[in-house]
């Protein structure tokens, strides 16, 4: 038992510095030029982020090999020598939320400051920010834990007839219990006046991580559900709109001339809205159009990739195409597969979920399975699972963001991410992680069963005053499935057309 326990914390630590390199890794190479060899309190945020949401959702399934670890045990006290897992659980979320609502808030408004001032007055306006943003939390959190942070557990008192030891027992379908009377124990029989509410007060860290989570679960319903359709359709669909043959070198000239007048205009625009950020008119219609232009720079960034793709110079032009083409079949063969996993994760909830009793426990018997032929396959899978929902979470977003102006949208992209992006992506997956975790324990709860993440998310969550009606009535579930169809009916009848959103200039095929 012991040994076990150890290859567990060995495991566990390994995977942690794995995760911590590879984040590393990321920032290096989705860093923007302009933050090279500066902005180090931003990239140490956005990696120590990116981190525990990472580990956050790992932690689930090493819950369940912690699990495992006692569950054959013939001796009392043997689950005592496993991790702490509620412990680690509250620590990771009590953290995840004060990176998202104070930390990276704080980074963002440093980071986003005027450069014209001096570092102490950047410092000093970021802390403000952040200090009226503490005060408004710990208000609200405070009244509602005051008021409503009470869990109301619904029980019955059984009772039940005793009667002498038998010599010999003779249960059946006709008579489930013991003696010669009634054909049902008496506790099932009991009246129905005998329920009542047993109420308890949460842990003040419960209540934190339940808050967390409500916001997260809306934010994960709508990005999510968008997402879970659109991240591998919108793969497929870039597959379809591909262009099918490099252009000629005046159909080149004619939209690179085109573009760069767009450049131009953009350039303009940007320069005037810069002219009345100095002079401190910075109202909504200013915030508005801010948004509006950072969305055209990003489609006009589209349409000059699509160019270079389309056009391809150099005296490796040849093998510039012959990429772009395995790159497009990537996506579709991406897509087909990112297709498989969605429609697998949409059954699931269906089946499993939003159907009562549950048609079937589905994937919590393949990952079962899975576990039966090797004992990290279950996991893997289980975690892969997790992480898609994240990925699907992330698209939704993107999608979102260039439809509504008053979404802001922070793109990722390779070699060209500045850090107020980052910090954004990395806020938003931190407090989606908390609701991608509460939605896997809930629709994997036969798969992880008995674990400390079942009971934080599955008992004391959905019995907290106000909220488990939101559970009770599988809100979220079934938001997330009509944003899914919707989504989904969308592709299908626009998706295979060329986009043109307004202000894109159109490249010829």
């Amino acid at each position: 038992m012991g040994d076990f326990n150890l290859a567990l914390v060995i495991v566990a630590i390994v995977v942690c510095i794995i995760v911590f390199i590879f984040n590393v890794y990321l920032l290096i190479n989705y860093q923007h030029p302009d933050d090279a060899n500066q902005a180090y309190f931003p990239k140490f945020v956005v990696v120590f982020g990116l981190s525990i949401a990472a580990i956050s959702i790992l932690m689930l399934p090493a819950d369940v090999a912690n699990r495992q670890a006692c569950q054959h045990a013939i001796y009392n006290g043997a689950c005592n020598l496993t991790l702490p897992m509620k412990q680690l659980w509250l620590a990771i979320y009590i953290v995840d939320a004060i990176l998202v609502f104070f930390v990276i808030p704080f980074a963002m408004f440093y980071y986003e400051g005027d450069q014209d001032k001096t570092i102490a007055k950047r410092l000093r306006s970021a802390m403000c920010w952040v200090l009226v943003t503490a005060i408004v939390c710990a208000l609200l959190l405070g009244i509602l834990y005051g008021l409503a942070g009470k869990a109301d557990f619904t029980v019955r008192h059984l009772s039940s007839a005793t009667t002498s030891f038998p010599n010999s027992f003779d249960f059946n379908n006709g008579q489930q219990c013991i003696g010669n009377g009634a054909r049902q124990c008496s506790a099932y029989s009991a009246n129905a006046s005998s329920e009542t509410t047993w109420t308890m007060r949460a842990t003040f860290p419960e209540y934190v991580v339940a808050l967390a989570t409500i916001v997260g679960s809306v934010l994960f319903t709508i990005f999510g559900g968008v997402g879970i359709a659109c991240l591998p359709l919108g793969l497929i669909f870039s597959f379809i709109r591909r262009p099918k043959a490099v252009i000629t070198r005046s159909q080149y000239i004619k939209e690179a001339t085109e573009l760069g007048k767009k450049a131009k205009e953009l350039k303009k625009a940007t320069d005037a809205l810069h002219q009345e950020e100095r002079s401190g008119s910075k109202g909504r219609k200013w915030r508005k159009n801010v948004k509006a232009v950072e969305k055209e720079v990003l489609l006009l960034e589209d349409d000059v990739k699509a160019l270079e793709e389309m056009y391809p110079q150099g005296e490796k032009a040849e093998t510039a195409w012959a990429m772009t083409v395995l790159g497009y079949l990537a996506k579709l063969i991406l897509g087909v597969l990112g297709l498989i996993v969605s429609v697998a994760w949409v059954a699931h909830i269906v089946i499993y979920l939003l159907i009562d009793p549950p048609l079937s426990s589905f994937l919590n018997e393949v990952f079962i399975k899975l576990d039966d032929i090797w004992g990290l396959l279950g996991t893997a899978a289980f975690a892969f699972f997790c992480f898609y929902l994240l990925l699907a979470v992330i698209a939704g977003a993107m999608m979102i963001g260039l439809r509504l102006v008053f979404v802001t949208i922070h793109p990722m992209k390779w070699g060209a991410t500045l850090m107020n992006s980052f910090l954004f992506n990395v806020g938003l997956i931190l407090l989606c992680s908390i609701s991608v975790i509460q939605f896997c324990a809930t629709a994997f709860a036969y798969y992880a069963q008995a674990t400390a993440a079942q009971e934080i998310f599955g008992h004391n969550l959905q019995s907290l005053r106000g909220i488990k009606y939101l559970y009770k009535y599988n809100v979220f579930q079934i938001g997330f499935i009509v944003l899914a169809g919707l989504t989904f009916v969308y592709y299908a009848a626009f998706g295979w057309r060329r986009k043109k959103p307004s202000g894109r200039f159109q490249l010829s095929s």
